[in-house]
């Protein structure tokens, strides 16, 4: 397996307008004010680190709440032109028209909006501040009169989970790319939260399979779950979803966060320290920080050691850590019960995407077409797609075009196969 950098989280700082009742980080609520312990050239020297390992993976700009600092456009200026693919995950309340335009002439990609219900009351209580939800849902037109794509992520907990297909329903009918669907983990101020049982996320990721692919143009995808894979096989062995989805827990192996002082940890619900950029380069810390060569191993304890889906799932290290102070032990939320015998069964899909157009197109191509051109707004939306499914995306994309006789790829051609797609994923045919 490939242990290279996909996905960087980055709280660029503690600050915030909000008071989340859930919050991983125990932001402080400065509304704006106070000063952050890295300078913009601290975060250019870390964002050349980064390059230094993987300049082309998703770099996610996050906090606290990002957009406080008043150097975030130069920030997401500077990680663009090193090539990653940069996104920003923010609140929404200070996503004005103004801000939006500058975001997208800036570098950014990509917005991830935190929404947890379909009516106001109970986002503005878990959120902390009345009249956030009207407020970010208003913001939510100026992103795309930007023209920059969004996706919107909600925390589910006891109290919202019932609403899981109407937010679902809502995200896509706000022309929401992906809706993301964030599972607690109970950390900083998330310690008092109610939080699901083990049945309780088994029913609700079992929920997540059976409606996900009814939304077309928009994937719904749960997050810190990675026993959804595990659910997916049960039900469908043969589901492409298996294909399309990267299951298990990423942490330390594709996937890292930098915290706002410039410490790298494996995921942002862990603080134990692998390595302080101010201090050590990113590439020594990513490939040489014992913390890490340890999840790589993959050598749990607890029911997850002698599981059959240990290759595919794994369980959540930050919930075994949080629980057990042992961040290769047992994941407690997790309600299987594997057989005394599991180990010697262990079913092994690989946790990389594989999915092709071949699963959603599976005519003949035209062999007569030997060669298919790129639209150059076409080749623009093909690089918004991640890097480690672009290859893939790619293939797939000239098969499909000599399929139908076509000898360029336009956006429409583009449009079409991702809502095409997206509908497919957890589909036979």
């Amino acid at each position: 397996m490939s242990f290279e950098t996909y996905v960087i989280s980055w709280n660029l700082t503690k600050r915030c307008n909000l008071k989340c009742s859930h919050c991983y980080l125990d932001a402080e609520f400065l509304n704006g004010t106070g000063r952050d312990t890295l300078s913009t050239q601290d975060c250019f020297k870390i964002i050349d680190q980064l390059a230094e390992v993987n300049p082309h993976a998703i770099l996610i700009l996050t906090g606290g709440e990002p957009l406080v600092r008043e150097d975030i456009y130069d920030i997401s200026s500077y990680a663009e032109k090193k090539g990653f693919m940069v996104v920003l995950g923010t609140n929404g309340l200070l996503l004005s028209e103004k801000v939006c335009k500058k975001l997208s002439e800036n570098g950014i990609s990509g917005i991830g909006i935190s929404l947890d219900s379909i009516t106001p009351d109970y986002h503005d209580q878990f959120r902390g501040y009345e009249g956030a939800w009207q407020k970010t849902v208003n913001n939510i037109d100026n992103i795309k009169k930007a023209g920059i794509d969004f996706q919107i992520q909600m925390t589910v907990t006891k109290e919202n989970r019932n609403q899981l297909e109407l937010m679902a329903k809502f995200a896509h009918e706000k022309g929401a790319r992906v809706f993301n669907i964030f599972f607690l983990v109970c950390t900083g101020r998330g310690e008092d939260v109610s939080d699901l049982s083990a049945e309780e996320y088994e029913e609700t990721l079992t929920q997540i399979y059976h409606f996900h692919d009814k939304f077309e143009g928009m994937m719904v995808r749960p997050k810190c779950a990675p026993h959804f894979k595990r659910i997916t096989h049960e039900i469908d062995p043969q589901s492409p979803l298996l294909k399309g989805y990267v299951g298990g827990c990423r942490a330390g192996t594709n996937y890292c966060r930098i915290n706002s002082e410039g410490i790298v940890t494996p995921c942002p619900y862990m603080e134990t320290e692998t390595g302080n950029l101010l201090k050590d380069s990113f590439k020594n810390v990513w490939e040489e920080s014992p913390l890490f060569l340890e999840m790589r191993k993959a050598k749990y304890s607890g029911k997850c050691d002698i599981c059959d889906y240990s290759l595919m799932c794994g369980g959540c290290r930050a919930r075994a850590l949080a629980t057990n102070g042992n961040i290769m032990g047992e994941d407690p939320w997790c309600s299987y019960l594997p057989a005394l015998e599991a180990k010697d069964k262990v079913v092994n899909i690989p946790t990389t995407i594989q999915f092709g157009l071949e699963e959603v197109f599976p005519e003949k191509k035209n062999e007569e077409i030997k060669e298919v051109s790129w639209h150059p707004e076409a080749e623009k939306m093909l690089a918004k797609i991640p890097f480690f499914a672009r290859g893939i995306a790619k293939r797939g994309m000239e098969d499909y075009a000599k399929t139908e006789g076509k000898t360029i790829i336009t956006p429409e051609d583009m449009e079409f196969v991702r809502k095409k797609m997206t509908r497919s994923f957890g589909r036979k045919s």
